[in-house]
């Protein structure tokens, strides 16, 4: 569903609506377009997450080398069913981004560390055009108020 498609609706309305609905359309719309931004730039955002988590220049705390099932557990909290790390993983050792050694741990070379460095330098575009329009005193309420639903709910938040 895009904006174009959301139906008017009074703030009466909007505060009937249920959260769980709007949360989960915003989550597919924003991942989808996020997505669909990095293959147009050529990567995908797992192969992404891989580089980041392998870099000590980024979420990895050393740079040591992660087996594919080492990096599932890294990222449990926000791979998507359909993301397939190792397909993913095999075509960034295609690209020379990666290498893996003889015990299966995936390291990230310069040339993936530099492409790394280049795919973030497209996050701030991809994230001003989720933002138009909203200014950010309302995005830190909007988070405030889905952090607050969040702890009502008896989850960490």
């Amino acid at each position: 569903m895009t904006t174009h498609q959301l139906p008017a609706l009074t703030d009466a309305e909007l505060a009937a609506q249920p959260a769980a609905h709007w949360t989960g359309l915003a989550y597919e719309a924003l991942i989808a377009f996020t997505r669909a931004r990095q293959a147009e730039l050529g990567f995908t955002q797992p192969q992404f997450w891989l580089l980041r988590n392998l870099s000590a220049h980024d979420l990895s705390t050393d740079g040591h080398g992660m087996t594919v099932a080492e990096l599932q557990r890294a990222m449990s909290g926000y791979l998507r069913p359909e993301d397939d790390l190792a397909a993913e993983s095999e075509v960034l050792l295609e690209r020379g981004w990666l290498t893996r050694d003889d015990a299966g741990r995936l390291w990230i070379t310069a040339a993936g560390d530099e492409a790394r460095a280049a795919f973030r330098r497209h996050a701030p575009a991809i994230r001003a055009r989720i933002h138009e329009g909203v200014d950010d005193a309302d995005y830190v309420t909007a988070l405030k108020v889905l952090r607050r639903m969040i702890h009502n709910v008896g989850a960490a938040g």
